[in-house]
């Protein structure tokens, strides 16, 4: 059966992806401060990019992985409030659709120049947040279920 490999492959992408964010949040945001400029902006460009080089592939491993397990669950989906499983999974997308926007919105700041320190520390520590609900509520599914 698929479902398991799809269920590691998601977990260990899920992984990866908030161990990134955590780092960038919680680690380096702080640790930077003590670095002068130029090594600063330097070690802030490295991380950027290999950041997201790596992040590419995890992010369609995670959203594939979630795409494929959900419809596993289509039934609990067509009828939402039928049963807390249908409810916490819809939460779990609504969330993971809101990091989609998220990601998005960082584009056009990109893209047209406004995306400022604050902005992108904004943007990864909501981003963070959402993550940590969808983990919440994937661990609430297994206890919650009916």
């Amino acid at each position: 059966m698929i479902y398991p490999f799809l269920l590691v492959i998601h977990l260990l992408a899920a992984i990866a992806f908030i161990g990134t964010l955590f780092f960038e949040v919680v680690i380096w945001h702080h640790a930077r401060q003590q670095l002068p400029d130029a090594p600063r902006s330097t070690a802030d460009q490295a991380i950027a990019l290999r950041s997201r080089k790596v992040l590419h592939g995890v992010v369609v491993l995670l959203y594939g992985a979630g795409i494929s397990l959900a419809w596993q669950y289509r039934g609990a989906l067509s009828q939402p409030p039928a049963s807390s499983l249908g409810v916490l999974l819809s939460l779990k997308i609504l969330l993971a659709l809101s990091i989609i926007g998220h990601y998005l919105l960082l584009a056009y700041w990109l893209k047209n120049a406004r995306l400022s320190a604050q902005r992108a520390g904004w943007i990864r520590r909501s981003i963070l947040g959402h993550m940590v609900l969808i983990v919440i509520l994937a661990k609430a599914m297994f206890y919650w279920h009916g």
